[in-house]
């Protein structure tokens, strides 16, 4: 519910550009990043509702728009690199001398490896999931550590680093490595494909977390409505509405609690890269257990593995829950944003305990039949 707020602000940071340079700075402006973001969060709510027959072919254009726009990035990177050279040297991969505004880049670093869960959640609608998804798997992993890389380097070599902004910064490498090329043209259609690109995370997104309280409500640990089911579309309706309620909410009071949609960004980035890790505590603290006491005769994994892959990620995600409440640069008040940080964080954990501790044995005790142990009759 907080990392699709911050989707919605970086398609408005990026699409500005489809209409040209000059209006770049649109996406600054509180109202319009605002109505834009509610407007495409609509959108995707109700692409979702009817369906992945409809929704999963935004989704893949998504994908295909992802693969473009950074291949396009770094190939204009290694042609400015090939003419030009690189203002890059090995002193700026250096820990700088006050690190604490690059302490958060490790958290949100960590949260884009973050996503591989989503086909588990929707393993339902996949077809043939046993044989698709280890090679998506594979593929996935291989080409995002390449695209990842490439595009990262090819920013550094196109813009200081001191520039780079957080919402349009591809886009702005583009647009000044395609200046210097000669083929300025060919920015608004690298807007346009970027801003699909967008687009379908955002709608993956939204369709697979809605499965999370849809279960809950199956399960009785949320309203049972969450767990209902379009009787045309056949999708979690009641929990997608919900959802796409909350992140209104969210986007309205970032954009009125920020000095901008930049500040607003990072602040929704942050809250969103610790509530989606904190689970993973749970998650990696399970697989130390198992290997340690589990049985793992006939599995894939030897117990040393698995331990391994335990303990490295239970470090890793701890570490990075704890740096993602250092302030990035664009933060212009360090009490709100802490503020921000640790309300949020409490508030959607606390939520999360009164439904699983309490909200959960309040539905088992009113279905749970009483037993008639006798009658007392008046003597």
């Amino acid at each position: 519910m907080l990392y699709v707020p911050t989707v919605m602000l970086y398609f408005v940071g990026v699409s500005v550009f489809v209409m040209g340079p000059g209006h770049a700075g649109l996406a600054d402006d509180k109202n319009f990043a605002m109505v834009a973001s509610v407007a495409l969060l609509a959108l995707l709510t109700v692409l979702n509702i009817v369906g992945l027959r409809v929704g999963k072919w935004l989704n893949n254009v998504g994908a295909i728009g992802t693969f473009v726009a950074a291949a396009v990035l770094i190939m204009l990177g290694a042609t400015v690199w090939s003419r030009f050279g690189t203002p890059v040297t090995a002193a700026d991969f250096h820990i700088p001398v006050d690190p604490k505004f690059v302490l958060n880049s490790f958290g949100v670093i960590c949260f884009g490896l973050v996503g591989l869960e989503l086909a588990s959640v929707m393993g339902d609608e996949i077809r043939d999931p046993q044989k698709t998804l280890p090679g998506a798997v594979a593929w996935g992993g291989v080409i995002s550590g390449i695209l990842y890389i490439g595009a990262t380097l090819t920013l550094l070599v196109a813009i200081g680093k001191n520039d780079i902004s957080v919402l349009q910064g591809i886009v702005q490498g583009v647009s000044q490595m395609a200046d210097k090329v000669g083929v300025a043209w060919i920015v608004a259609p690298f807007a346009v494909m970027l801003s699909l690109s967008i687009a379908g995370i955002g709608s993956a997104w939204m369709g697979g977390s809605a499965r999370i309280p849809f279960v809950a409500g199956l399960d009785s640990y949320m309203p049972s409505a969450m767990g209902k089911i379009h009787p045309r579309y056949g999708t979690p309706h009641i929990a997608l509405v919900v959802q796409g309620f909350v992140s209104l909410i969210l986007i309205v009071l970032n954009f009125r609690l920020s000095s901008g949609a930049q500040e607003a960004f990072q602040k929704m980035l942050s809250a969103a890269v610790v509530l989606q890790l904190i689970p993973f505590l749970y998650v990696f603290a399970a697989l130390v257990k198992f290997a340690w006491r589990g049985s793992v005769q006939g599995g894939r994994y030897s117990r040393g593995t698995l331990a391994f892959a335990g303990v490295a990620g239970l470090v890793t995600t701890t570490l990075a829950i704890v740096v993602a409440f250092f302030p990035a640069k664009q933060i212009t008040s360090l009490w709100k944003y802490e503020a921000s940080m640790f309300g949020i964080t409490l508030g959607f954990v606390a939520l999360a305990v009164f439904f699983f501790y309490g909200y959960g044995r309040l539905k088992i005790a009113e279905v749970t039949p009483v037993k008639n142990v006798g009658v007392v009759k008046p003597t």
